[in-house]
């Protein structure tokens, strides 16, 4: 007799929803990202591994904490500017996210850390600086 206890892509899908939407933490300190089992590399919500192109990908926590690598000033759709970086985080991914603050006072090499989950409007991870750096006159 057959009895359905759901197919295993049903069982898969329900493990990446987990990723993209974490159930039973709270999302203002979660960041999850894969690892690949095979090769070790870091990414964020991708399907397939970038380096060795394996499928087997372990979900991770991550420690929130990161570097800008590049931050560049928008002021398309909105009715203020803001930023939209690229932050490479502590564990070795790079995700694409939002630094709180004066736009044109976050530059590359500025130490951030994971404030939100997401941005309620855009989706993106939200990020504030760790400590002010101390910049003269530019």
């Amino acid at each position: 007799m057959y009895h359905h206890s759901g197919s295993v892509a049903q069982q898969a899908a329900g493990s990446a929803a987990g990723v993209l939407d974490p159930q039973g933490e709270s999302r203002a300190e979660a960041m999850l990202f894969q690892r690949c089992t095979w090769c070790g590399t870091a990414m964020y919500h991708r399907l397939l591994c970038p380096v060795c192109q394996g499928s087997d990908l372990r979900t991770e926590r991550s420690g929130g904490v990161g570097t800008v690598r590049h931050s560049t000033v928008l002021h398309r759709n909105t009715p203020m500017a803001r930023n939209a970086s690229l932050i490479e985080m502590a564990e070795g991914f790079v995700v694409r996210g939002r630094v709180m603050g004066p736009p044109i006072g976050i530059h590359s090499g500025d130490r951030v850390r994971l404030s939100t989950a997401q941005d309620p409007v855009r989706g993106e991870p939200v990020f504030q600086l760790v400590d002010e750096p101390f910049r003269a006159w530019t």
